[in-house]
C-alpha cells in the first residue's frame, strides 16, 4: 500500500499490524556522473519494488529526501538538513501514524550519513515508547554478500557514486547517469587512519569515491534483486511477529 496515494478512510481501514516502511535518502553531490537524487531515487525504487511483492503487509511513505549531508555541502547542489532537522522529520512521521494506532516501523535506508541518525532517533523513540517495533537498515544492507561477490572492483561494499551506485542507476535510470564522464576517485591517508569524522572533499577530489567505471546495468540488476529479496524476507519475518528465544 502508498500511503500518498490513499484516501484516509482506506488509511484507516488499513490492518493496524501493517509495517509501515520508510524510505529514507538524500539529495546530495554523486561525483560529476550521477544525479543528485541518487540515493532518493534508489531508495525508493528498492521500496517500490518491495511493497509490489508484499502489497497487504506494508505501508510506504514518501520518502524523506532532505537528508543528513552535511559532509557533502562543500559541493555544489547538495542539500542538508541538520542532523536534529533530519530526525524532527523522522520522528514527526513515525508519530503521526503511531496516532492513527500503526504501531510497526522499518526504515530503508538510501545514504550513509542518515545511518546514524536513524539508529540514535529509534533509540530514542523506543525508550519513550516501548509498544512500538521498530527498526532500521540501508538497503544494501540486505545483499552484502550478493554485493561483494558482484563487484570486480577491491571495494566489496557500496561507497559513494562507486561501482555498486553505477550499476544500480544504469540498471534503474540509465538515462540519467553521464556515462562519458564516468572516473574512478578516492583519496586515502597516508597513515593508516580509521576514527576521524572527514568532509567529503578531504577524500574525493571530485565528489565520488571508488571504481565507477566497472559499473555496469547487469551488476546493478543482480544487486537491486538481491535488495529486493532481503527486505522482503525481513518484512515477512516483522509481520509474522517476532519470537525471542534463549541463545542456549
Amino acid at each position: 500500500m502508498i500511503l500518498a496515494e490513499m484516501t484516509w478512510k482506506e488509511v484507516e481501514a488499513a490492518d493496524r499490524d501493517t509495517i509501515v516502511v520508510i524510505p529514507t535518502g538524500s539529495i546530495e553531490q554523486h561525483g560529476p556522473f550521477l544525479p543528485t537524487a541518487t540515493d532518493t531515487l534508489i531508495a525508493t525504487a528498492v521500496t517500490s519494488a518491495v511493497e509490489q511483492q508484499v502489497k497487504a503487509k506494508i505501508l510506504v511513505t514518501p520518502t524523506i529526501w532532505l537528508g543528513a549531508s552535511g559532509h557533502h555541502l562543500p559541493f555544489a547542489g547538495t542539500l542538508s538538513a541538520s542532523v536534529s532537522g533530519y530526525t524532527e522529520a523522522l520522528v514527526a512521521t513515525i508519530q503521526s501514524l503511531a496516532k492513527h494506532r500503526f504501531h510497526r516501523f522499518l526504515i530503508i535506508n538510501g545514504h550513509g550519513g542518515n545511518n546514524e541518525p536513524n539508529g540514535v532517533t529509534l533509540r530514542k523513540l523506543k525508550e519513550e515508547s516501548p509498544n512500538l517495533t521498530l527498526g532500521h537498515r540501508g538497503y544494501y544492507q540486505f545483499a552484502e554478500q550478493v554485493i561483494a561477490e558482484t563487484l570486480e572492483g577491491p571495494i566489496k561494499g557500496i561507497q559513494h557514486a562507486c561501482e555498486a551506485e553505477v550499476s544500480l542507476m544504469l540498471h534503474l535510470h540509465p538515462e540519467k547517469v553521464r556515462k562519458d564522464l564516468i572516473r574512478d576517485d578516492g583519496l586515502r591517508p597516508l597513515t593508516p587512519v580509521q576514527s576521524l569524522v572527514k568532509g567529503w572533499d578531504e577524500i574525493s577530489e571530485e565528489g565520488s569515491f571508488g571504481f565507477a567505471t566497472l559499473g555496469n546495468a547487469e551488476k546493478g540488476k543482480r544487486i537491486f534483486d538481491a535488495c529486493v529479496e532481503g527486505i522482503v524476507k525481513e518484512v515477512e519475518a516483522i509481520h509474522q511477529g517476532v519470537v525471542y528465544r534463549g541463545i542456549f
